[in-house]
């Protein structure tokens, strides 16, 4: 039988789950006040009390042996302590069950819990799950009604909105958590990197002109500085150039985001930022193929070390686009199939571009219907927005009937 406090801790725990009072517990051998010490911990339990209690609650008397994982604070710590456990399947049960039990919880305690189940949610690979935690979690800070506690969930649901491809919907989440940020006068790393994705959002959508701004003025925000947010914000700067035509200045902001970050302080991100190098370097005109192919040999040990099944999917979607531009097909289309296999785990954008991949190596082998599949990809492309998108899979369609 559990010893004090952990045993009072249980029986409340039992009591709770039942709906009872301590008056509605108690009775001739046990009164209301002896109960409150027994949950204060400043009594111990005899054992004709506990069988007492047992037979009031319902329960054998085995059930006073461990406390239960059942309070939502319960849950949410274990979360906090094992982050990317492999029980990651149980405590998104656990979460939301708890969460189901508490709507008179604090609203910060459930704030933290809705960040951890979309936690859970992001690394298991599921994407809606992921995005219903995250706007449940904007719900709970805005009954909180601090700054910063609102613009981390904002810019987490816009991002995860952006990962979906449902860049309008990011656009507004975006501006809502930076309109936050600026009444409140903040700020922190979440409203710059707020300010880097509404850049990377409004790409998608075709305002390369706004994206620049945004992106410049970030970028002259940090200059001279190292880190993670140096880095992410050349990144960016890069990307929005790429798309602008602009490669030998992507170029040149891509190594500067390459040499601000030391693989020491964020390998995950060094990794991310390899693998991005790889891509805007696939991108340009004409491609940078042995510089590509340089980045990819870089990621490869950071990949065995801390990449994500994401990551890995990148690497491969990546390797099938490097083979693809140097002509060979039969190995591009074999990285496809992989890359395809777990391509949900894949930025919509990605997803896109994987199946556009796949088209373009169809058509060459002469299957007529890739064509009609690029231009299925490309009207879903423009019906979301994502202009620049679409543009580059009308291309490839066109291409296809060359």
């Amino acid at each position: 039988m559990l010893e004090q406090p952990a045993f009072g801790r249980r029986l409340r725990q039992l009591r709770k789950q039942r709906a009872l009072t301590q008056t509605a517990l108690a009775g001739p051998d046990i009164s209301a006040a002896y109960l409150s010490r027994l949950e204060s911990g400043s009594r111990p339990p005899t054992a004709r009390v506990v069988e007492g209690l047992a037979a009031k609650l319902d329960v054998p008397v085995s059930a006073f042996d461990q406390v239960e994982m059942s309070s939502l604070l319960d849950i949410v710590t274990t979360a906090l302590a094992l982050p990317g456990a492999d029980e990651g399947h149980s405590l998104r049960r656990q979460l939301e069950s708890a969460l189901s039990r508490s709507d008179d919880a604090d609203s910060a305690l459930r704030w933290q819990a809705y960040a951890q189940l979309a936690r859970l949610y992001g690394e298991a690979g599921e994407a809606e799950r992921e995005r219903e935690a995250l706007a449940h979690m904007v719900a709970e800070s805005r009954r909180l009604g601090y700054a910063i506690p609102q613009v981390h969930a904002y810019y987490l649901l816009a991002r995860r909105e952006r990962h979906l491809g449902e860049v309008n919907a990011a656009r507004t989440t975006a501006f809502e958590g930076l309109r936050i940020a600026a009444e409140a006068g903040l700020s922190t790393p979440d409203t710059i990197r707020l300010k880097l994705l509404l850049a990377s959002v409004v790409t998608e959508l075709g305002d390369l002109a706004e994206a620049l701004s945004i992106s410049s003025a970030v970028c002259e925000e940090l200059r001279g500085e190292r880190g993670a947010l140096a880095a992410e914000a050349l990144w960016t700067a890069a990307t929005v150039a790429t798309r602008h035509g602009s490669y030998e200045r992507a170029a040149s902001l891509l190594n500067e985001a390459l040499t601000v970050l030391d693989s020491r302080d964020d390998l995950t991100l060094w990794l991310r930022l390899r693998l991005a190098a790889c891509a805007l370097a696939l991108q340009a005109n004409p491609p940078r193929l042995e510089y590509a192919r340089n980045r990819l040999d870089d990621a490869k040990s950071a990949l065995e070390l801390v990449g994500s099944s994401r990551h890995g999917q990148e690497y491969l979607f990546l390797r099938a686009q490097l083979a693809h531009a140097y002509g060979d097909l039969t190995e591009a289309w074999e990285l496809c199939e992989q890359a395809a296999e777990s391509g949900e785990l894949l930025v919509f954008r990605d997803r896109a571009r994987l199946t556009m991949l796949r088209c373009r190596i169809r058509a060459a082998r002469g299957d007529a219907a890739a064509f009609d599949d690029l231009r299925t990809l490309a009207e879903e492309s423009q019906q979301r927005g994502m202009i620049d998108l679409a543009a580059e899979v009308w291309r490839a369609a066109a291409e296809s009937r060359a």
